[in-house]
């Protein structure tokens, strides 16, 4: 059995007969030569032998785990399936040209809008939002040498340099700011690579802004914050599985 799914407008009878006859038409066939290995093919003196046997199972032993395993059940498809029932361009009252493409056009935004609805319940569930900046090699040249506080705590530590920390803002230390300003004015920092090997996220349950870079420039970028965002107090440098190692 044969079926033919064909758009509306495409119903020449003619031309959906040749294309059915030429799905339907039967393909060459071809004999394949004779294999050939291209080894030799001498099981019998093999360069790598197996130190011991391989092992043997019983006939009850075979029995037994053939009523411990589950049969494997087939999915067969529903007879009466039609891979073009839920396609616009396939239903019968839709026009072909401009109108399809606006129709599924005008589809897709209603979805988004139903998506962008807020809860019945009136309470917005408020996301992450996350900066990942983009590598630089043009502040090398103004990037000083760790401290020697933070050197003697990576020392006592054992931690590489390259180890990802952690910088945390809080509103108390925005300054009369908004902590919706401050991440407006940090992702215009990291966007222009001021920041080297960071990528921040602002965490609005929690009310904070989570900044991690290396190490190694953690002090310069602690530096960047405190000055283009006039953050106030002190900030305590974290590590994962090691706690507060800095404050600054």
């Amino acid at each position: 059995e044969l079926v033919l799914h064909y758009r509306p407008h495409q119903r020449n009878v003619i031309k959906l007969q040749k294309f059915a006859e030429g799905a339907v038409k039967e393909f060459p066939i071809r004999q394949l030569p004779r294999f050939a290995p291209w080894f030799p093919n001498d099981l019998y003196r093999l360069p790598l032998k197996p130190k011991k046997q391989a092992p043997v199972i019983s006939h009850e032993e075979a029995e037994e785990l053939k009523h411990l395993s589950t049969p494997s059940e087939y999915v067969t498809g529903s007879p009466d399936y039609d891979c073009t029932k839920n396609l616009l361009e396939f239903q019968s009252s839709m026009k072909h040209g401009p109108t399809l493409i606006q129709a599924q056009a005008d589809h897709i935004t209603i979805n988004l809008d139903c998506q962008g609805q807020p809860p019945p319940n009136g309470k917005q569930k408020l996301k992450r939002s996350w900066s990942v900046s983009l590598p630089s090699t043009k502040l090398k040249e103004k990037i000083l040498p760790l401290s020697q506080e933070l050197q003697n705590n990576l020392e006592r530590l054992k931690l590489n340099a390259f180890y990802r920390a952690k910088w945390t803002i809080e509103q108390s230390s925005c300054n009369n700011q908004n902590l919706e300003d401050i991440w407006i004015k940090l992702n215009r920092l990291i966007k222009q690579n001021e920041l080297p090997s960071c990528n921040a996220t602002i965490q609005r349950s929690v009310g904070q802004i989570w900044i991690f870079c290396d190490i190694l420039y953690c002090e310069y970028v602690r530096n960047i914050l405190r000055e283009k965002l006039s953050l106030t107090d002190k900030m305590d440098l974290l590590v994962h599985k090691y706690g507060i190692i800095f404050s600054l």
